[in-house]
């Protein structure tokens, strides 16, 4: 079945902290692999701030857990692979698809694989951005890029989401981040990236390489984006031309929830594993 013939559930820009926003999307995968909900489409902010690692990553290697501790930003593992992300409360947006395998077709009802999949959702990243008057595009296995045109004609694009997927039970989950701000300084002092002279040149590497939508606007001379037209663009972008509805979170899957907070999301022996 293709994507656009799928009816969806939209759970709406919403705000929690880590546990809860990584115990949500498993119990929504449980709950769509049982037939118990529709596919899903949610939104998302991290309060407080955290920093998420992937599924296969050492925790102690790549934190700075005193810093988060210090600065009041939560630590988490994803179920998801990938590298470790500073998700700041104010500077991203989040979205989690989430889908039964079965049903991840295209328009010709071919099975898409993982980068045909990536392709296909991160374009409605960019069918969102595009509303907002930001030129991007998919650059694989997982990033969106924007094109960004400095005063003096130089054009350069550069990372503005980052995006995992996961494949289970047959259920496909991907999620990611579109940066409304970024502060890759304050993301460095939370990550481990050695010395300091070390620091400051990656700092200065990512820079190069890494924007937000408020950054894209400021370069072009434009009004910065508000984060509200942000999230209204980035709905429209992931709804456009499906059949769907604004839902909300069952009592079940709320329970569900709750419970993976406490017996996984923050456990030690989940979040330190390796």
């Amino acid at each position: 079945m293709p994507l656009s013939d799928i009816n969806w559930r939209v759970i709406e820009l919403e705000t929690h902290d880590a546990f809860m926003n990584m115990a949500l999307d498993e119990a929504c995968c449980e709950s769509v692999a049982a037939s118990g909900a529709l596919p899903t489409i949610r939104f998302y902010r991290w309060q407080p701030s955290a920093v998420s690692i992937g599924y296969f990553q050492s925790l102690e290697d790549e934190i700075n857990v005193e810093a988060c501790a210090a600065t009041g930003v939560d630590i988490i593992r994803r179920r998801t692979g990938g590298g470790a992300v500073y998700h700041d409360y104010e500077g991203e947006i989040t979205y989690s698809v989430i889908v039964p395998e079965k049903m991840l077709c295209d328009e010709q009802g071919v099975r898409m694989g993982i980068t045909e999949s990536y392709h296909e959702i991160c374009g409605w990243i960019v069918n969102g951005l595009a509303r907002v008057g930001i030129e991007s595009e998919f650059k694989p296995i997982n990033d969106i890029v924007a094109f960004t045109t400095y005063p003096e004609g130089q054009a350069v694009t550069k990372k503005i989401s980052g995006n995992a997927q996961t494949r289970r039970g047959g259920v496909v989950l991907q999620h990611g981040t579109i940066l409304y701000t970024v502060d890759v300084r304050k993301m460095f002092s939370l990550l481990k990236v050695g010395k300091e002279k070390i620091a400051d040149k990656l700092i200065a590497a990512v820079e190069d390489r890494v924007t937000s939508v408020t950054d894209v606007c400021v370069r072009a001379g434009r009004e910065p984006v508000t984060r509200e037209a942000l999230y209204d663009a980035l709905k429209a972008g992931f709804t456009d031309g499906k059949t769907f509805e604004i839902g909300t979170w069952s009592a079940d899957e709320l329970a569900r929830a709750k419970a993976l907070v406490d017996e996984r999301y923050k456990s030690k022996d989940w979040n330190w594993m390796r």
